[in-house]
């Protein structure tokens, strides 16, 4: 895997994935145009894991209409200011989702798939939660 990042100006920076993506990074929060680099890390973590508890659901033939993980990070008050504690909770909604498939579509992805999560999980306490909502 491979990506370059390219200052553009300021704190704002250009990067750019191997497969062509583009994504652009601020970490000046007073023009704030972008997401600070942590800010992506965590959205990461987020995405990675979802794009699993989505799947395991799917492939145990749960009608899932909606998947919201909300994220919540705190940091290290001194430089450098790392992730101390990283909370994912996932927000799922469908059509007669079982709460155990749910729990062990969570579970899975933190402890066996989620590389972002179980990557960050070495040097940070990595916790998950989930709630299961009926569709309307």
């Amino acid at each position: 895997m491979e990506a370059t990042v390219s200052w553009v100006n300021n704190l704002t920076f250009l990067g750019r994935s191997g497969s062509g993506h583009a994504v652009v990074f601020d970490a000046d929060r007073d023009s704030n145009t972008a997401p600070t680099p942590m800010e992506m890390l965590l959205m990461s973590a987020g995405a990675c894991s979802s794009v699993d508890v989505v799947g395991i659901l799917q492939k145990a033939r749960q009608q899932v209409r909606h998947c919201e993980v909300q994220l919540s990070a705190e940091r290290a008050e001194t430089v450098p200011k790392v992730f101390t504690t990283l909370h994912l909770h996932f927000v799922v909604t469908g059509t007669d989702l079982s709460e155990k498939q749910v729990e062990r579509a969570v579970n899975l992805s933190a402890e066996k798939y989620c590389s972002v999560s179980i990557m960050l999980a070495q040097s940070v306490k990595v916790t998950h939660s989930f709630s299961v909502k009926q569709a309307e």
